[in-house]
């Protein structure tokens, strides 16, 4: 990290401040480790269930698909470089504190859930590795929050640094995964789409990518973390827009030699049948890989997500109390390792309470369809935005039409969800609402003023 690291100040304060210390190397791994998740290692087995051998059609469409709301994250990102930046530019656009509020607030669960989730995996993995059946998986994940806790209280630097490694082990897993197997690309087609009822090709192709791109489309929703970390980035008009691109093409270019290397190597039915299809690439592509060797990755892959989320998460309740949508304390920053600690000390008692609860998959269901539904919100605050006579205008602007799609998008992929049939996480995302709003009613109507007059500021800055 570079000695010529700015701090981040509010305007006339003598307050302790974050300081701007990532570069675009940082931020891009930062960006790409929070879409190379642990989840590509059975995603594919499930994509190649729903599209063939064509899953690499569902990876490049969902690419698009994500692409349009990362693209309009980057312009805002741009014109509002902030923590809680999506928070932000709701109520710059539409002037509703509560609004506002339930944007934070739904990614932050989204963050939580995903930090509480990914703690026991860790710990489950860890028991398989290490043969330590004697301790207990809640023991194991409230030490791994700890570690991540602390890595973060550190700073920013050693957290970029640790997610920087973490980043490059993975990615080195899937590229092995690759090396291994691209010697078996052309061995099968790669246009193969399951067969219909009738024994015979399904004439629908549209409403199969169309349901690939769905069950991908969820690789790439890490995008949205950049954003968060923007008051800490050096240059952020400039470097969170290339590092957000940067990292959703890198994504994308590995997910789909992934899909082309691992429908090439197996037959698509195996792949499909397989419970860890990648582990099963590998032993036919490379019998002489140690198949153990891919439990250490995933431990590398889920740590990397629950850092990411933990990042975004902290830095997001930093946002929102400096803009006065939550309490002040929470935007309280040490003043020798300039992070936000009251922030990462609250998160970790609610996501270790999360994490003692164990089996929380509802509720991370629930809070993807809040995700969704937050960048349909965002979508329309960039193009409300845009629209607004003497609005800011940011060194990356993108077309109306980008937000237009981008929130076109995300609603099509919301009705999906609901019309799947499932009911049990629409209902808890409706109840996580609810309870949203009434925390707003209760703990923050009053603190409206302090948003305007956070707005106001910036405005003159």
């Amino acid at each position: 990290m570079a000695s010529e690291a700015s701090p981040v100040a509010p305007a006339g304060t003598g307050k302790p401040t974050l300081v701007r210390s990532i570069g675009t190397v940082q931020l891009t791994l930062y960006g790409l480790g929070s879409m190379l998740g642990a989840g590509i290692y059975g995603l594919v087995g499930e994509a190649a269930g729903v599209l063939g051998s064509a899953i690499w059609i569902g990876f490049l469409v969902s690419m698009v698909a994500a692409l349009l709301t990362g693209l309009s994250y980057a312009s805002i990102a741009s014109r509002y470089p902030k923590a809680a930046g999506a928070a932000y530019v709701v109520h710059r656009a539409y002037g509703r504190p509560l609004l506002s509020y339930v944007v934070g607030l739904a990614v932050a669960c989204s963050g939580l859930t995903s930090i509480a989730t990914q703690s026991n995996v860790v710990a489950r993995n860890l028991i398989g590795a290490f043969g330590l059946e004697g301790v207990p998986v809640s023991v194991l994940a409230l030490g791994f929050l700890l570690l991540v806790a602390g890595i973060l209280f550190r700073g920013i630097a050693e957290s970029l640094w640790a997610n920087a490694v973490c980043t490059v082990v993975e990615a080195a897993g899937l590229l092995f995964v690759i090396a291994v197997g691209i010697s078996w690309w052309g061995e099968q087609s790669l246009l193969e789409f399951p067969p219909g009822d009738s024994g015979a090709v399904d004439a629908s192709l549209m409403l199969l990518v169309l349901q690939g791109a769905i069950l991908t489309f969820f690789s790439f929703i890490g995008f949205e973390d950049t954003i968060n970390v923007a008051e800490e980035v050096k240059d952020p008009e400039r470097t969170v827009p290339i590092a957000l691109i940067a990292s959703m093409l890198a994504a994308t270019a590995i997910y789909m030699a992934i899909a082309v290397t691992a429908v090439s190597v197996l037959p698509w039915r195996e792949l499909a049948a397989a419970d860890g299809p990648l582990t099963a690439v590998v032993a036919r592509a490379a019998p002489w890989f140690p198949g153990g060797a891919f439990t250490a990755i995933t431990i590398f892959a889920v740590s990397n997500t629950a850092l990411v989320n933990y990042v975004m998460a902290s830095r997001l309740l930093y946002g929102m109390s400096r803009q006065g949508l939550l309490p002040a304390a929470l935007g309280t920053v040490h003043p020798v390792r300039r992070t936000p600690v009251v922030a990462i000390a609250v998160l970790f008692v609610i996501a270790g309470l999360l994490a003692l609860i164990g089996n929380i998959a509802t509720l991370a269901s629930a809070t993807v369809l809040l995700l969704l539904t937050v960048f349909v919100v965002v979508n329309g605050a960039l193009l409300v935005l845009k629209r607004r006579p003497g609005e800011r205008r940011g060194r990356f602007e993108v077309p109306a039409v980008v937000p237009i799609l981008g929130a076109l998008v995300c609603l099509l992929l919301i009705v999906a969800r609901v019309a799947s049939g499932d009911w049990v996480a629409p209902v808890t995302a409706a109840v996580l609402l609810v309870l949203i709003a009434l925390t707003y009613a209760l703990f923050a109507r009053g603190q409206s003023e302090r948003l305007a007059a956070f707005i106001e500021q910036d405005a003159r800055e």
